[in-house]
């Protein structure tokens, strides 16, 4: 699996996707993230005080990480916003997650890089997996991507 952080800021206005959501899609929102917080049984913060959040430091550290560390760098990130409620742009925050990783720094140019690369693909939404031409958007739809795969 290849872990390719990217920059939704820039997609999203190309995609024609909003990065402000409509009231009711957002009450919607809080409502699934309840769900599958109850389906899956993990532990989950509903609602970060620091979401939205600026997600570059993390995103050009991941992108600084070899291939073998990113989805467990990744992981880390995610936990430190939704599940300890920390705030993703704070760089001594980054930081340390990345130093647990043996990982430092950022790469600014791969983050542009795989931004324009998920912009020729079709990327539209977050989290997308992409096997092939085919494009599998949201955690729903992972049972096809599994299949997809064989698995």
């Amino acid at each position: 699996m290849n872990v390719r952080p990217v920059d939704f800021g820039v997609i999203f206005p190309e995609s024609g996707g909003f990065p402000k959501r409509a009231p009711q899609r957002q009450a919607y929102w809080l409502m699934e993230l309840k769900r599958w917080k109850a389906h899956l049984g993990v532990p989950i913060v509903v609602q970060p005080k620091h979401f939205p959040v600026d997600p570059t430091a993390a995103a050009h550290l991941i992108c600084a990480a070899p291939e073998e560390k990113r989805m467990a760098l990744a992981g880390d990130l995610m936990a430190a916003l939704w599940e300890h409620d920390r705030n993703l742009a704070d760089p001594e925050l980054v930081a340390a997650i990345g130093a647990r990783h043996g990982v430092s720094g950022g790469d600014k140019a791969a983050f542009e890089r795989y931004t324009q690369e998920a912009l020729a693909r079709g990327v539209f939404g977050a989290p997308s997996y992409v096997l092939g031409d085919e494009i599998f958007w949201g955690q729903d739809r992972l049972d096809f991507l599994d299949r997809a795969l064989g698995a």
